[in-house]
């Protein structure tokens, strides 16, 4: 029965997929009228149900609408789409990093009820699968002789770390599960890794914009920072870089290179060797946050730098908290040949990673549930990501400038430079509404006109009137 309903679906999808690449290709171009649902399943021979499937996604995705005693028409057009933002100027120095005021300022100001949250880039808990973990966690329990209560091992649960090897296999990698330790969360793996191949006064390259929580882990341990433009498609500049390393004296890397945050950007995976290959001859390591790397809404999952690596320089770091559980706070490292490294510092720092939900993702990546909820979550991330695109390009001004990402969970917009973004903040909480000013995303405080604006959030028309009422605050700057 499962078989014959992964064919079905599989097949309105076909159908949808080769309409929209007509729209994307412009053949199909904005208020083109479309066959009628009898018409294409004839032509395509399919079911008056599979086609009409196939014109729902698509109107799902705000790429048709259906006009009442009309038939349904190309809504959007990649052609209409608003430009891209630009890539910012290099800077002059490597800088110590001084995480800003702003941004505990911005979060706290977010923790009111009943506010239309954009700031935040994680999934709704409406797309994640609660009752299957529930039920993962209860089988855990009863599957454990001491009900999860003791300590687990130091690198992380056998049945998980294996789990996670069987994972890697989409992204081009061959760990072992001895090569993993599982963390709490992406940002303690990427902290250890740093850690390890760091020492106080050092500088790393990071690229810019970027997540702030980056900023506090180089703070933390003493660092300065060198930022690298990084282009709204492609990611950071290579070349750059690699005349940045000898000019700054740059120990080591820490890169997002698959759907940044909060750019969205994507290095193609020849890019991506290039970047492993030139730091390798350098003996430079280089950290890679893989955390959005499933969230891809292509044909298939973008490579990793670590993918590229045969001398154990790039040390890898994702998690679960973006794909299905933010909460229970399992993240994971490959770090090559810096493990002992790390794993001394965990033994020192945290000696172990929850027990209990350890067990209970082991238990649900052991079921094939992993999979099944990640092609959903990705098909409405999709959808989303298309609907805010719209929506921003509908009501906000003409100069406005918008990433079109291929995954993750964000878009960043680049307005006006009269306008203020930690202002337009300010204003849109009295409306209560949630941006991320793009001041954050900077160890500078630059972005001033610029905001992130995650999508993770399903379409509704409280979504739309949140879009709608930032475009008008927009308009109206003075």
């Amino acid at each position: 029965m499962e078989n014959t309903v992964l064919k079905l679906d599989h097949k309105y999808a076909e159908v949808a997929e080769r309409i929209e690449s007509l729209i994307e290709k412009k053949v199909l171009k904005m208020g083109d009228k479309l066959l009628s649902v009898r018409a294409l399943s004839k032509e395509q021979g399919i079911s008056l149900s599979t086609a009409f499937q196939a014109y729902y996604f698509l109107e799902s995705k705000g790429l048709i609408e259906a006009r009442p005693q009309s038939g349904y028409y190309v809504k959007h057009s990649h052609e209409h789409a608003l430009e891209l933002p630009s890539v910012c100027d290099p800077v002059d120095d490597a800088l110590p990093v001084s995480v800003d005021d702003m941004i505990r300022q911005v979060y706290s100001d977010l923790n009111a009820k009943g506010i239309v949250n954009f700031s935040v880039a994680t999934p709704s808990i409406k797309l994640l699968p609660v009752a299957k973990l529930a039920k993962a966690t209860m089988q855990a329990i009863r599957d454990s002789p001491a009900g999860c209560l003791n300590y687990e091992n130091v690198q992380g649960n056998a049945a998980l770390r294996k789990q996670i090897a069987r994972q890697a296999f989409n992204w081009g990698g061959t760990p072992s599960e001895d090569d993993i330790v599982v963390t709490a969360g992406a940002v303690e793996a990427m902290s250890l890794c740093v850690k390890a191949i760091t020492k106080p006064g050092d500088t790393v390259a990071i690229e810019t914009p970027t997540y702030y929580a980056i900023f506090q882990v180089m703070e933390s341990h003493g660092l300065k920072v060198v930022e690298i433009p990084a282009d709204p498609t492609v990611g950071i500049d290579i070349d750059y870089l690699e005349q940045a390393i000898p000019r700054f004296d740059i120990k080591a890397c820490l890169f997002v290179n698959t759907f940044n945050n909060p750019l969205g950007s994507c290095m193609p995976d020849d890019r991506k060797k290039k970047l492993v290959d030139m730091l390798a001859k350098k003996d430079i390591p280089l950290v890679e946050d893989d955390i959005y790397g499933e969230m891809y809404f292509g044909k298939t999952r973008p490579r990793t730098c670590k993918s590229f690596d045969r001398k154990g320089l790039v040390l890898y770091c994702s998690s679960f908290s973006k794909s299905l559980a933010p909460g229970y706070r399992i993240g994971w490292t490959i770090p090559g040949k810096f493990k002992a490294q790390v794993m001394r510092l965990k033994r020192m720092h945290s000696v172990s990673t929850n027990t209990l939900t350890q067990a209970a993702l082991a238990n649900f990546l052991s079921n094939g549930r992993y999979e099944l909820h990640l092609r959903h979550l990705r098909k409405a991330l999709h959808t989303q990501s298309l609907r805010y695109q719209q929506a921003v390009a509908e009501y906000f001004p003409e100069d406005t400038r918008v990433t079109r990402p291929t995954g993750g969970f964000t878009l960043w917009l680049e307005m006006n430079k009269k306008v203020d973004a930690y202002k337009l903040h300010r204003k849109a909480l009295k409306y209560n509404i949630g941006i991320a000013p793009g001041p954050i995303f900077s160890t500078q405080g630059r972005f001033e006109n610029c905001f992130r604006l995650s999508y993770g959030e399903p379409w509704t028309e409280s979504v739309e009137e949140g879009i709608k009422t930032l475009g008008k605050l927009v308009r109206e700057w003075k």
